[in-house]
């Protein structure tokens, strides 16, 4: 048996769980480090929590009243496992998988779910992030909190095996997963030809990439690799998601929302490149925060949809998870 750990970021899944899934968020110094020292991080994270709180729980009401990630994932697991375990998919038709998924902020959390695949007797195991692009603030953060697990249960080391699958921005599979849900994003204007088309990706603090974070490189690339594929667009990258007082990766996606409106753009086709699910950042932030400003603005803004579970993007990590079989040997 195969196991593989699909990782992600997480989200609330109530109105309750907002405050400690915030919390949780803060207190990681790999993707936030709070300008106190590490052992304060958790103090100053409980009150960062506590203040934001009330307007993210508003954010999540707009939005149904939880994050759908949770849901989203387990589809994703689910559709994953059966087209590995399918004999026309698989290459080796004796071997068996199992798909778990943890969460790195919210239930299930990466160490229990790392707890349950040790119960299960699972002894090698596969781990992809849900991320395409590398960075320290996700996959990072994410791989850590996996070694931490079984370096707590005491496997590290042992006969039990695991590959990590750092990054997968430039997949050919992938990249014609993201360019079908574009193209079909298109075909929602009359007269396509005249929609500028902005790649929304989560911003991330600019002394990351100074050190070397290659995030910002792979979605350039990844973006590269998509436009090659679908028809001629005129394009830009922005970022969304800041918090806090330090300098952030830029454009800001709002940003090249207005200068575009003021040059006199009516149409924009939002890509969310760094996702691939939805959550708080597609449905509250693109569908309702940037689609109001820009009906303000006499602009029509639509989304192209997030790969979620379509059958291309699974197809894609079943590609991606078949082709890292030989690192468990």
């Amino acid at each position: 048996m195969i196991g593989v750990l699909l990782l992600n970021l997480g989200g609330p899944d109530s109105l309750e769980s907002v405050h400690p899934f915030l919390f949780n968020l803060f207190s990681d110094r790999d993707i936030i480090k709070l300008p106190v020292p590490s052992v304060l991080q958790k103090s100053l994270a409980w009150t960062i929590a506590t203040f934001r709180s009330k307007k993210v729980i508003e954010y999540y009401r707009m939005i149904g009243g939880s994050s759908p990630i949770l849901d989203i994932t387990r589809v994703q697991a689910e559709a994953l496992e059966r087209f590995l375990n399918s004999e026309l998919q698989t290459l080796n038709s004796e071997l068996k998988y199992r798909v778990y998924f943890g969460m790195r902020y919210s239930q299930p959390f990466i160490k229990d779910v790392v707890k349950k695949i040790i119960d299960d007797a699972i002894k090698k195991v596969i781990v992809l992030p849900l991320f395409p692009h590398y960075s320290q603030a996700t996959t990072g953060s994410s791989f850590k909190e996996v070694r931490r697990a079984l370096k707590v249960f005491g496997v590290e080391g042992s006969v039990f095996k695991v590959t990590y699958i750092e990054r997968w921005y430039d997949h050919p599979k992938y990249l014609t997963a993201l360019s079908e849900k574009i193209e079909e994003g298109l075909d929602k204007f009359d007269n396509p030809e005249k929609v500028k088309v902005i790649f929304s990706a989560h911003s991330l603090p600019k002394s990351f990439i100074d050190k070397g974070d290659p995030y910002l490189r792979h979605l350039n690339e990844t973006i590269s690799g998509v436009v090659t594929r679908i028809r001629p667009i005129c394009w830009y990258l922005g970022f969304q998601s800041r918090s806090g007082p330090v300098k952030w990766l830029e454009p800001s996606t709002d940003v090249i929302i207005n200068k575009l409106a003021e040059e006199g753009c009516k149409k924009i086709l939002i890509v969310p490149i760094s996702f691939v699910s939805d959550h708080l950042e597609t449905l509250y932030e693109i569908d309702i925060l940037y689609r109001k400003m820009a009906e303000e603005m006499g602009v029509v803004l639509k989304r192209a949809e997030s790969l979620n579970a379509s059958p291309k993007f699974i197809d894609a990590l079943g590609e991606i998870v078949l082709t890292n079989l030989g690192r468990l040997v």
